[in-house]
């Protein structure tokens, strides 16, 4: 871990603008229990979907990118010692 200045536009709740040094545009913060969120609610749109209908494909390539990103935060939490912000063993509401 290291510790660097970052510049913040916004700092609303789970949608922090800031730009990372370094870095031309800002990017958005997302929390990882929203992340988290966002990804079981892919999932469960992919399963309404269902697959070979149309529209599906593009939304599990959404939804794998979406997991992508968690899964980088869970196992950057993980390096770190730092429990997650949310259950994997609760059912999706």
């Amino acid at each position: 871990m290291r510790s660097e200045d970052v510049e913040i536009f916004s700092d609303m709740t789970n949608a922090a603008v800031m730009r990372h040094p370094g870095r031309k545009f800002p990017g958005i913060l997302i929390q990882g229990d929203t992340l988290y969120t966002l990804c079981r609610e892919a999932d469960a749109a992919c399963e309404k979907v269902g697959r070979g209908r149309p529209g599906y494909e593009d939304l599990n390539d959404l939804r794998n990118a979406l997991w992508f990103y968690l899964n980088h935060y869970k196992s950057t939490l993980h390096e770190h010692g730092i429990g997650l912000p949310f259950s994997e063993d609760r059912p999706f509401e």
